[in-house]
């Protein structure tokens, strides 16, 4: 038995803590399912990108060709605001999202959820509006 005489708790108690932490990391993997771009048309994604020297941006017209947003990491990147994710909730094959955003007026937190048709579809849901859904497809830009 290992014994802590330091007084700032068990030995095994920085291990669980550890633990949890990992598993709170790990649980969060999945959104990583929802990185790139992902535009309303699939047909429009040299429209609504444009390669930037390290990686892809919005183009300055994408809004004329569809709705689009860039997921990298724990960033949500449109047209109208930057977002850093904050929680990731799954609940079967839809994410939930809870996002502190950034636009040119103000700063908020925002709730998304997306539910995962397969690896290139998605659709926005609205919990507040049962029937209301729009659907993205992941673009494929090299």
């Amino acid at each position: 038995m290992i014994v802590d005489r330091s007084g700032t708790g068990r030995p095994q108690t920085w291990f669980l803590l550890a633990l949890i932490f990992g598993l709170l990391l790990s649980s969060s993997l999945r959104a990583e399912d929802l990185t790139g771009l992902w535009a309303t048309d699939a047909r429009n994604c040299d429209k609504i990108f444009s390669r930037t020297g390290q990686g892809f941006s919005l183009a300055q017209d994408a809004d004329l060709y569809g709705s689009g947003f860039i997921i990298d990491g724990r960033r949500i990147i449109s047209q109208l605001a930057r977002c850093e994710i904050k929680t990731v909730k799954e609940d079967g094959a839809t994410t939930h999202l809870i996002a502190a955003c950034a636009t040119d007026v103000m700063l908020s937190n925002v709730q998304a959820s997306f539910r995962m048709i397969n690896k290139d579809k998605i659709l926005r849901v609205f919990a507040a509006v049962t029937d209301m859904e729009i659907p993205f497809e992941r673009c494929h830009l090299k």
